[in-house]
């Protein structure tokens, strides 16, 4: 996943009303769009370096996005909206292990009632589901955890994957680590007890869980290593 814009360093000052943050360039100060509804929990320190890029519309009020915030000499990738160009492009480039031989690949497919799943997939002998989740938190060094607070969305989307399972799909989700510093994945209970007792429930059900971290260059964002789902 290619940045379309130059990656500009600024240094962190707050983040407010969910989608605002300041960022320090230089000696002026910006307001810049933060594209993550998560709590962001560990990163939002301030003097934290991160990287923003600069949009030419002339239509957008928020001239400057949140890209990258660094936190203990690792870059973390915060834009949700990009989470699903990093999985398109490791599928297209058959980097992710269980779909090498697809000879379909679809975006926001329609399931049911008022869902819509990430990625449909199909190969000569099955069809699979993919849900996307992305990944920023990291309370213990090396380990990567989700959710960083209460998810009813990743609920709704565990339960909605199960009845695809019933229906015959094969079920996965996929969590993109968006960092490169944790060799190992679990979930945080603590934040989330409900979220985390339905997935594992799930994954006895047969629910797939993958979970990759993330290689960073001033260019863009790939898809790197699978790394290790620790219950």
């Amino acid at each position: 996943m290619k940045f379309e814009d130059t990656l500009i360093s600024g240094e962190f000052i707050k983040r407010y009303k969910r989608f605002f943050v300041d960022v320090k360039i230089g000696n002026n100060t910006v307001t810049a769009h933060c594209p993550n509804t998560g709590s962001m929990m560990g990163l939002l320190k301030e003097g934290n370096q991160v990287w923003l890029t600069k949009s030419d519309n002339p239509k957008r009020k928020l001239k400057y996005t949140l890209q990258i915030i660094e936190d203990k000499k690792t870059k973390i990738g915060i834009n949700t909206h990009f989470t699903n160009k990093i999985v398109l492009h490791a599928l297209e480039n058959k980097i992710i292990g269980n779909f090498k031989n697809f000879k379909e690949i679809k975006k926001e497919v329609v399931f049911g009632i008022n869902t819509r799943f990430d990625f449909l997939i199909k190969e000569k002998l099955r069809t699979s589901f993919i849900e996307v989740k992305n990944v920023t938190l990291s309370r213990k060094k090396g380990i990567a955890e989700f959710p960083d607070a209460v998810t009813s969305r990743g609920l709704k989307h565990i339960n909605e994957l199960l009845k695809a399972k019933k229906k015959g799909y094969n079920v996965y989700l996929l969590f993109v680590v968006q960092r490169n510093d944790c060799n190992k994945f679990k979930l945080a209970k603590d934040l989330d007890p409900k979220y985390c007792d339905l997935l594992l429930k799930a994954v006895k059900k047969k629910l797939n869980v993958l979970c990759y971290d993330c290689k960073f260059s001033s260019k863009g964002i790939k898809l790197n290593r699978k790394i290790d789902f620790k219950i």
